[in-house]
């Protein structure tokens, strides 16, 4: 799970866990795979038609995802190994190496960019928007996703993911989008559904606590909490505008 080593391998048709990012097809990840899957369905018709650019793509499936709707979809990461299994495993995603805060695209080339889960990884994360309105077309569309730092980190100003360099609340994501120079910006927030509000209750309050606990402990797995891990959908978690400094994860949209 991201930010806390996992003990569970990697299939070998995935990169392997760091704890900095999350993959598929592996039961004890499905939690976090699901939960940032969830952000890319919903901001998928977003993409629809448009050249995207991913800014952080990770394992790759996201782009992947994207590319179903997309004319055409550019992934770029700063680590060779992931540009490496982007590209051979998603063939119809363009894949390349490239530093976030100097992105390889001309002014104006792209109708969205997407980057989720990233933004709290950057050091210039001033710069790094910039560098987003910059090559988004007028009009375009901006989607920045990151964990809420309310309920991620609470009660603290630095992170606890050794990870992240800066965490933000839903005001500090919507300051720094706009400082950007990015207009009509919209904060949603990402919110456990129904049934895994039903989950939280049956494993002590927070499934997600319950995962932590194993991971940091480094003990087996009770089966009902990873048969319940298993178990989880994007069909499980809600995004919108409402209660948002309560919610699990932020996604910002805006217009270039």
């Amino acid at each position: 799970m991201p930010g806390v080593r996992s003990h569970a391998p990697a299939t070998a048709s995935t990169l392997p866990l760091t704890g900095e990012r999350t993959v598929p097809g592996i039961a004890e990840e499905n939690y976090w795979f699901r939960r940032h899957e969830a952000v890319y369905a919903a901001v998928r018709p977003r993409c629809s038609g448009a050249v995207v650019l991913e800014a952080g793509c990770g394992e790759g499936y996201g782009a992947d995802l994207l590319a179903g709707v997309a004319t055409a979809v550019l992934a770029l990461d700063y680590d060779p190994s992931t540009i490496t299994h982007v590209a051979r495993r998603y063939p119809r995603v363009g894949a390349a190496r490239a530093n976030l805060v100097a992105l390889p695209v001309r002014d104006g080339g792209c109708g969205a960019v997407v980057s989720l889960q990233v933004v709290e990884h950057l050091w210039e994360q001033e710069r790094f928007l910039r560098e987003c309105r910059r090559v988004l077309a007028p009009g375009g569309t901006l989607v920045v996703s990151t964990p809420n730092r309310l309920t991620f980190s609470p009660g603290r100003d630095t992170p606890l993911n050794p990870f992240h360099t800066r965490e933000l609340t839903a005001a500090e994501l919507a300051g720094l989008v706009r400082d950007a120079g990015f207009a009509d910006v919209e904060v949603l927030g990402l919110h456990h559904g129904p049934r895994l509000r039903a989950l939280d209750a049956v494993h002590g309050g927070s499934i997600v606590d319950a995962q932590v606990a194993v991971a940091v402990g480094g003990g087996p797995w009770p089966p009902e909490l990873l048969a319940d891990v298993v178990s989880v959908t994007t069909a499980d978690f809600d995004l919108h505008p409402r209660d948002v400094d309560a919610s699990l994860d932020l996604v910002a949209v805006a217009r270039r």
